[in-house]
């Protein structure tokens, strides 16, 4: 038996709290496709099926292909991706992971190559927003749902 808990119902405030920080990041610069992409990948890493299938569908939705989203989680070695989206990819992995591995300095040092200091910030909350919401939507039972 799988047990659903009403997140949104239950904490309204919150959930409409995290919402905000989406909402505000779909004014940055970093563009809703490299946003979409980072909340897919980090959605990949921890294992959260809803978030996968949503983050999937709105990238396809905008125009993104089934190659690129079959090859991100191996990025490092598919030539689809550009050097902006690799980086903004090792830094959301290296965030997700902060647990097991502190981030490298020389990865932090990279950043400003392809990224304003806003446009670093707002990639840290993408990160972190979507790090959230994949843990919302696992304790919340949310689960895959076929379209």
């Amino acid at each position: 038996m799988t047990i659903q808990l009403n997140f949104s119902g239950l904490a309204p405030a919150a959930t409409q709290a995290m919402a905000g920080v989406n909402a505000a990041l779909d004014s940055s610069s970093l563009g809703k496709s490299l946003i979409d992409l980072v909340f897919l990948r980090v959605s990949q890493i921890n294992g959260c099926a809803f978030c996968v299938d949503k983050h999937a569908h709105d990238l396809l939705e905008h125009g993104d292909n089934f190659q690129r989203l079959n090859s991100l989680v191996c990025w490092r070695e598919a030539p689809c991706f550009s050097e902006r989206e690799r980086a903004a990819l090792a830094w959301s992995e290296a965030l997700t992971g902060i647990a097991s591995k502190h981030v490298d300095a020389d990865l932090k040092q990279a950043l400003p190559k392809h990224f304003t200091e806003k446009e670093q910030v707002d990639l840290a909350f993408a990160v972190g927003v979507m790090n959230a919401w994949n843990r919302v939507a696992i304790a919340s039972g949310k689960s895959f749902s076929m379209r």
